[in-house]
C-alpha cells in the first residue's frame, strides 16, 4: 500500500492502531491515514456499521483493518473490546481517542442528561480508554494521541458541557504524559478549531442565544478531517519522539 506521507516512507508497518470513533469525521480520516501508512487498525465506533464503511474504505486500499462495536462510557465494553482486539490482532501500539459528542445549548436551559452524557463520553471515554490501553503500551512502548478542542482552551458561550469535557481531556493527557513520561509511553493531545465533520452539525445556536459573544476569530475556516489527521500521524509516529504532554492547536488561528 503506497504511503501518505511525503516520499517518508509508512510510519506504521506491523503496529496495531485503535481509534475510537473511527465511523465518521476525524476519527475515520484518522483510521485511513494510519491504515494507510502500515497500521492495522481496529475501528472502533457505537455505530457498527459506520465502523465497518471505514474498514472498507481502508482494506479496499490494501491495508488492514477491522471493526468493533463500543460504548466509551462504559467500562465493561471498552474493557472487553480493548481485550479482544489485544488477543485477535496483536498488542496496541497506538490510541487515538477521537469518539466525541456535543451541541450549543443555553447554560440555564442544558439538561443534566446532556451535560452527563457530554461528560460521560468526552472525558470519561477518553480515560477508560487509555487506562485500558496503558498496560499493553506499557509492555513494548506506544503512544496515545487524545482529541481535545480549541473550546478547551478557552471560552465558550453555549458550550459549557463540551468546553468543561475537553478542558478536561487537555489536563488529563498531561496528567497521563507525567505519570507515564520515561516508561515508554508517549500521551498528547490536538486541539482542532472547527472541523467540517457530522459533529459540527450539532452546534446550532439555540433560541435565545447571541452569536456575538462567540470569541474573536470564531469563523475562521473550518478545516478538513484529513487535515487534523495527518497532524495526528506525525504525533503518534516515532518523528514526534520528543512530544510528552503536548497540546497542539491546529485551529485556523481561532486561539492566536
Amino acid at each position: 500500500m503506497s504511503s501518505a506521507t511525503d516520499g517518508a516512507g509508512p510510519r506504521f508497518v506491523d503496529k496495531v492502531a485503535i481509534v475510537t470513533g473511527g465511523g465518521s469525521g476525524l476519527g475515520e480520516a484518522t483510521a485511513v491515514r494510519l491504515g494507510s501508512e502500515g497500521a492495522h487498525v481496529a475501528v472502533l465506533d457505537i455505530r457498527p456499521e459506520a465502523a465497518e464503511k471505514t474498514v472498507a474504505r481502508i482494506t479496499e486500499a490494501g491495508g488492514l483493518a477491522h471493526s468493533r462495536e463500543v460504548d466509551v462510557s462504559d467500562p465493561a465494553s471498552v474493557r472487553r473490546v480493548v481485550a479482544d482486539v489485544a488477543t485477535e490482532v496483536g498488542r496496541p501500539q497506538v490510541l487515538v481517542n477521537c469518539a466525541g459528542v456535543g451541541q450549543f445549548d443555553l447554560s440555564e436551559e442544558v439538561a443534566i442528561e446532556t451535560w452527563n452524557r457530554t461528560i460521560a463520553v468526552n472525558l470519561t471515554g477518553t480515560f477508560l480508554m487509555c487506562q485500558a490501553v496503558l498496560p499493553y503500551l506499557l509492555d513494548g512502548g506506544g503512544t496515545i494521541v487524545n482529541i481535545a478542542s480549541n473550546s478547551g482552551l478557552q471560552g465558550i458561550p453555549y458550550a459549557a458541557a463540551y468546553a468543561a469535557s475537553k478542558g478536561g481531556v487537555i489536563l488529563l493527557t498531561r496528567s497521563l504524559a507525567s505519570e507515564y513520561s520515561g516508561r515508554g509511553v508517549r500521551i498528547n493531545a490536538v486541539a482542532p478549531g472547527g472541523i467540517t465533520t457530522p459533529l459540527l452539525e450539532n452546534f446550532v445556536f439555540p433560541p435565545g442565544a447571541d452569536p456575538t459573544r462567540m470569541p474573536r476569530g470564531s469563523r475562521v475556516p473550518h478545516a478538513h478531517p484529513d487535515e487534523i489527521a495527518s497532524l495526528v500521524a506525525y504525533i503518534a509516529s516515532d518523528e514526534a519522539r520528543f512530544m510528552v504532554g503536548s497540546v497542539v492547536s491546529m485551529d485556523g488561528g481561532l486561539t492566536a
